[in-house]
């Protein structure tokens, strides 16, 4: 399998495939060659091939992964731009949930923007109590979610904690995360998600690769049933925004948006 870089490691150690965001300088948020790379390893990912399932995590103490890196925006020009970025987006977590094995999200620290929805599309979810959760926005880029990312959330925790956690802006701890269903552990630290997610995917290499592979196929196909609603408009009105241009600004020099609302 190829897709690694420096800043995706990838190794396959006895029957699991291990993918590591290696960008711990910058909580390990992701360039679009690193989306586009976890794309490609679960797209060749086989049942019954050499990986029986994968597992991914984040270098550092500090962070999973921290969402897309700021600076890919920076050449972002009009509508065409955005629809497209949010297209990629949509395609790398279809790769996810596409995948033929089972796919473990390790989770520790900060798992916000594109970090949480890699996790939302990976089929089992364990994380450390020192959990931070979300897509925080709202509070400081101003750009959206597509509705692909909304419906699998949806499907996660409910339309209406989605609804909460986004207008809000706020992170979720992992007591929180857990009661609500979007983990379904919640473990000391790192070292120990890291240990857990090991043992899940031995036991997994004993099942049978043709039944784990059409149970998350039925899964998907259950909760992508019917159309997603065209959202270009929303897509291009909160790229395009004097907004989300000052949110990036913002970010970049550590202050408060001032936003406008145009």
């Amino acid at each position: 399998m190829t897709g690694a870089t420096d800043e995706l490691l990838y190794e396959v150690k006895d029957g699991i495939g291990w993918i590591t965001f290696n960008r711990p300088q910058a909580r390990n948020a992701f360039t679009f060659a690193m989306y586009a790379g976890v794309a490609k390893i679960c797209r060749e990912a086989r049942a019954g091939g050499e990986v029986a399932a994968i597992v991914m995590s984040g270098a550092g103490d500090k962070a999973f992964a921290a969402g897309t890196d700021i600076g890919q925006f920076k050449d972002f020009s009009g509508a065409d731009d955005a629809l497209a970025y949010e297209a990629n987006g949509n395609k790398m977590m279809n790769d996810i949930e596409r995948c033929e094995v089972p796919t473990i999200a390790a989770i520790h620290g900060a798992c916000t923007g594109g970090g949480a929805a890699i996790a939302a599309a990976c089929d089992i979810r364990i994380a450390a109590a020192d959990l931070k959760y979300g897509f925080p926005i709202a509070r400081t880029l101003g750009n959206c979610l597509s509705n692909e990312n909304l419906r699998r959330l949806s499907w996660l925790v409910g339309p209406a904690r989605v609804s909460e956690m986004l207008l809000t802006a706020r992170l979720i701890g992992g007591e929180e995360a857990k009661a609500i269903g979007l983990v379904s552990e919640v473990l000391a630290d790192k070292d120990a998600v890291t240990e857990r997610a090991s043992a899940l995917a031995e036991t997994m290499k004993g099942h049978a690769p043709i039944t784990m592979r059409v149970t998350k196929e039925a899964l998907r196909r259950l909760k992508s049933a019917g159309a997603v609603p065209d959202d270009h408009d929303l897509i291009v009105s909160a790229y395009t925004s004097a907004d989300f241009r000052e949110g990036m600004s913002a970010f970049l020099e550590k202050r408060k948006p001032d936003w406008q609302g145009r």
